[in-house]
This record gives C-alpha cells, structure tokens and sequence, in this order.
C-alpha cells in the first residue's frame, strides 16, 4: 500500500543538490498526497538556480519510481528567490549580510583530518599582517580548535545589553569559536537546527565591527551547516583544503561541486601536508606527489598554495602560536600561508 509514510521515508533517499543532507530533513518537502497509487509531492525550494529544481525532480521521480506498485508521480514545485544579501560596511567594496564586513571568505574540506582549521586560522593571521582587519570564525560546532590554535581557550566572550557577543582577540584578529564557550571535554551534542542557530548566531550576532576579511572555518563534508552559511551570508569565495592522496581528493571534489552548485566563487585549491622537508631539504611525499595540482588543473581552478607536512608548524599550533605569526623570511611554511594571503586577497578583490 502506498502511503504519505513510505513516501517521505523513501524521499528521505533524495540528497539536495551538492550536499549530503537529504531534502526532507532540509524541510523541503511541504505536503506529500496519495490517491490510490498516483502521489504528489508538494516543494518549496529558495534558488536562481534552474539546474537545482530539475535535479531534483529527476532523483524524486527516480526514487518514487521505483517502489512496487507505484503509480503516477507528480512533483509540485514552489520556487522562489532567495534573500538579496544585506549591504554592510562600504557598498562600493562589495555586498555582505554582516554589517561592517567587506569580504566573507570561507575555508572548506570534504573530510576531516586535511588540516582545515590550521589553514583557516594561518590564513587569518597572515591576512592580517597586511595591514588588514581580519575576523576568524569557527563554523565547526562538533570539533572546534579555533580556541587552542590561537592560544585562547581559556578566554571567554563577552555580551552586550544588545546580546550581542563580543569576539576574543588574538595575535591580531579576532575571533568566536564553541572552544570559547566549553571545557575542553565538553562534546556538542545538539541536532540539526540548534546546530544551525549556533551558526546563525556566530555570524550575525557577534560583534565584528569594521572587517576587511571575514575567514570562516566551515566543518568538514557539505552537510547542513554549510547550506546554512551560504544562505545566511554572502559569501565572495571558497579555499578548499586537500592533502595529495586520492581518497582526500574525492571528497574535495564534492565540496567543490556544493559551491559550484550554491554559486559561491572557487578562490582555488589549497594543498595541504603536500610533503615532508628534512635532510638538507630532501622533501617526502607521505601522502603522494601532485595530486592538489592534478586537481586543481581538472577543475579549473588555481592551485593557490602547497603546504609542507612540517613538526614545527604542528607544535606552535598546539600551544597557540601559528606558525604565521613567524617572519616569512625565516620560516618556509610562513612564507607559504603569506603567499596563500595574498593570492586570497587578490581572488577577492581585497587589499
């Protein structure tokens, strides 16, 4: 017997264009209709996008389809525009949702463990050495390290009468994270849409003042934090971090295919742990030769940096002091995110 039950557990199996989250828990799905064996689905999708509503009805009808006495499936759609981003700060240097803040500029990975946040926060660092004003905001809820890189973590913010929370400071940039907020054994235990109010949160409630860069240290994968951002604010380019190995790599491409698909501008590829220098600068590739490169070639998009596997630079993480804080003439790994800086500040439009 086909019913409203079975239908909405099977469209449960359709994931919204480019992310892992499926369009029923994204809340998509508004009504779901049965008479006898034909169904309507009732959706209501926010996008300029046309390729969106169609791949869509392709993996809903596909997916109906395919159950046993099924009859005709049709799929309603309410389409509508998505929100025009709020101008804040300066109009003529570009739109952003966050009052004060000029660009918004977000650092991704398809899977942990690529070294994400080491980037983020290096990258902030280094992009304040130019002179600029730069925020770092730590997406990551489930495993944030925001706090420990940046030798804070046993600072806390601070609240307005406004309720509005006031950033930690740090080696020149400033900067909200959960780590902030918790214990360092505290895990973060909450569901999808407290998840996704924390975030909300973090980006529009907290008071950033006048920004040159906002850098934003997404979680790894493309799940429902990330749709989240890009609908929140305007985001004027994605870093998307890999290392060298295949299995790293797949997961890169599925990042880049969730902001191709959301419209968010590719600033490029960043590869990470790219080798291991010692013995007189004799370098190993531990997790392969060239693959950041490759990639990046076959996306079309720039190879914005390689990063060495490096212990130094893993230590000073530790205790709080990034390696970009270092002179970028005495240390190779400084002189790399600095380079990475400036090759963001350019893909932007910044300074």
């Amino acid at each position: 017997m086909i019913t409203e039950s079975l239908i909405r557990e099977k469209l449960g199996e359709v994931h919204y264009p480019g992310f892992s989250r499926d369009i029923v828990s994204f809340g998509l799905v508004k009504a779901v209709e049965t008479d006898g064996s034909d169904v309507v689905v009732k959706l209501s999708i926010a996008t300029r996008d046309p390729n969106i509503p169609r791949q869509i009805h392709e993996g809903v009808e596909s997916t109906l389809s395919a159950i046993p006495g099924i009859g005709k499936v049709n799929v309603d759609f309410d389409i509508q525009d998505p929100p025009e981003p709020v101008t804040g700060g300066n109009p003529a240097a570009g739109q952003s949702s966050i009052p004060g803040v000029k660009k918004i500029i977000a650092v991704a990975s398809g899977k942990g463990g690529v070294g994400k946040s080491t980037v983020a926060t290096n990258l902030a660092i280094a992009l304040s050495k130019t002179g600029a004003s730069v925020g770092l905001c730590d997406c990551d809820l489930y495993g944030p390290s925001v706090a420990l890189m940046l030798g804070a973590e046993d600072q806390q913010p601070m609240a307005t009468e406004q309720n509005e929370i006031v950033p930690i400071e740090a080696h020149g940039i400033k900067a909200i994270s959960m780590g902030f907020l918790l214990s360092e054994d505290s895990p973060v235990i909450v569901r999808g849409p407290l998840a996704t109010r924390y975030t909300q949160q973090f980006l529009r409630q907290c008071l950033w003042g006048d920004l040159d860069y906002l850098v934003l240290d997404l979680p790894p994968g493309t799940g429902d934090i990330q749709l989240t951002i890009v609908q929140t604010v305007s985001v004027d380019a994605s870093v998307i971090v890999t290392t060298p190995q295949e299995v790293a790599l797949i997961d890169a491409r599925k990042g880049i295919g969730m902001f191709k698909k959301v419209n968010v501008p590719i600033a490029g590829i960043v590869e990470n742990m790219a080798w291991f220098e010692c013995d007189h600068g004799k370098k190993y590739f531990i997790f392969g030769e060239g693959g950041g490169e490759k990639e990046a070639e076959k996306q079309g998009v720039p190879l914005l940096g390689q990063i060495p596997l490096d212990v130094p630079t893993r230590d000073r993480a530790d205790r709080g002091n990034p390696v970009a804080t270092t002179d970028p003439g005495e240390n190779s790994v400084s002189a790399a995110f600095a380079d990475l800086a400036s090759k963001v500040a350019v893909s932007v439009g910044g300074n």
